[in-house]
């Protein structure tokens, strides 16, 4: 066999295996439907693994030019992620609110000295002369306690050290005790309570009232921690739509203690609307209480009064308001007391919240403020702190007050 005949033989031969192979290849893709497969091939775990050995399916491939046949690998199980839970907003516990006027104590006598010290240091005097019973007036007139309720205390008093014969410190401040109890709680006694009780079905409603510059939303904010210490559940209503950032304060105080706040997503909106929803949402959450911040009104606008009513009888659409608190400020004396007497001709004033009672010398003004409106002091603000407003209790304050 030449050269030429040996290169056609192997040029035959070629020829056949390539068409051997493709009618393999074209038998297996014709392979009919419903024919089982065969065993599957034995899947490896390889023992090293490198970045470039894997394709995007997570298999490992053999490199190539390796000469052996790529392995089938079981990609690893994805562990389960053990996430941390993320922290919701940190709230406060507020104080409880038993006890805390105690505690304030000695920051209410050393404000108010000005009243229990000189009327001690004047009543222990060897001599009580006329001379000295002016100076006793003059004092609780100072101290804002009211000409009338100022001359019936020197009255009482003048009449019982004439009989008793009391000088000695000690037997002046008891005496001074009693009759200064009798002025700021006056017998049988005034229900100073927050009325919050309420039947099922509707929360209690708490209008709180006052003009600008009390720290009438503060004292709101502060009201609304009170409640959350004693386990209410609270709903606060921002109506005063008309001083732009008292919706914001209002807020914050109720974001603080986890509380919702009910607002209008735009300033001057219709303050009576912002109430009625509140007292709405209040009913429909099955809350205890819903505290209504309004807007600071002046006593001498006539619109702003009426508008104050309209708010009032928009809530009584849908539920009775169960209190109506009113916020002074201690410190403007008898200009409070006007104040005051406006506010009840509006609406019906059913307690007082004194503020700043620790930034001024008129504690008087407690004994003052009930005589002219018929209703207790209530609440009393006693410092800047979140927890610094506290039930009024008549017998610390006093005990305070001639400490």
């Amino acid at each position: 066999m030449d050269f030429v005949q040996i290169v056609i033989l192997i040029a035959v031969i070629a020829v056949a295996g390539i068409a051997g192979g493709v009618g393999l290849v074209a038998s297996r893709r014709s392979r009919p439907p419903g024919l089982r497969p065969g065993p599957a091939p034995t899947l490896e775990r390889p023992r090293e693994g490198r970045p470039d050995d894997s394709d995007d399916t997570g298999r490992t491939t053999a490199p190539a030019g390796s000469g052996s046949a790529p392995s089938l690998v079981v990609p690893e199980q994805p562990r389960e992620l053990e996430l941390e839970p993320s922290p919701g907003p940190v709230l406060e516990r507020p104080e409880a609110a038993q006890g805390r006027l105690v505690r304030l104590r000695a920051r209410l006598a050393r404000s108010n000295n000005v009243l229990g010290k000189g009327l001690l240091e004047l009543l222990s005097r060897d001599r009580l002369d006329e001379g000295t019973w002016e100076e006793i007036e003059e004092t609780l007139l100072l101290a804002d306690l009211g000409v009338d309720p100022a001359t019936e205390l020197i009255e009482r008093l003048r009449g019982r050290v004439a009989v008793l014969g009391v000088r000695d410190l000690a037997g002046v401040r008891e005496l001074l005790r009693e009759e200064l109890n009798a002025l700021v709680d006056p017998p049988p006694g005034m229900d100073r309570t927050l009325a919050i009780k309420h039947p099922p079905g509707r929360p209690a409603v708490i209008l709180v009232v006052g003009v600008n510059g009390t720290g009438k939303t503060t004292t709101v904010g502060k009201l609304a921690r009170v409640l959350v210490a004693e386990d209410q559940d609270v709903v606060l209503g921002a109506a005063d739509t008309f001083r732009a950032a008292a919706a914001d304060q209002l807020q914050t105080w109720g974001d603080r203690v986890g509380v919702p706040t009910i607002r209008s997503d735009r300033d001057g909106a219709d303050p009576a609307s912002v109430a009625f929803d509140a007292v709405r949402v209040g009913v429909e959450l099955e809350a205890d209480v819903v505290l209504i911040d309004t807007a600071g009104r002046l006593q001498n606008k006539v619109g702003l009064m009426d508008e104050l009513g309209k708010v009032k009888r928009v809530i009584e659409k849908q539920s009775p308001v169960d209190e109506v608190l009113l916020v002074l400020d201690a410190s403007t004396g008898q200009n409070g007391m006007q104040q005051a007497k406006v506010f009840a001709e509006v609406v019906n004033i059913t307690g007082i919240v004194l503020t700043k009672l620790d930034g001024t010398a008129k504690g008087g003004i407690v004994v003052a403020v009930q005589r002219a409106l018929g209703v207790p002091v209530k609440l009393v603000g006693l410092g800047e702190g979140p927890d610094d407003l506290a039930p009024f209790d008549p017998v610390a304050f006093v005990d305070a007050l001639l400490n």
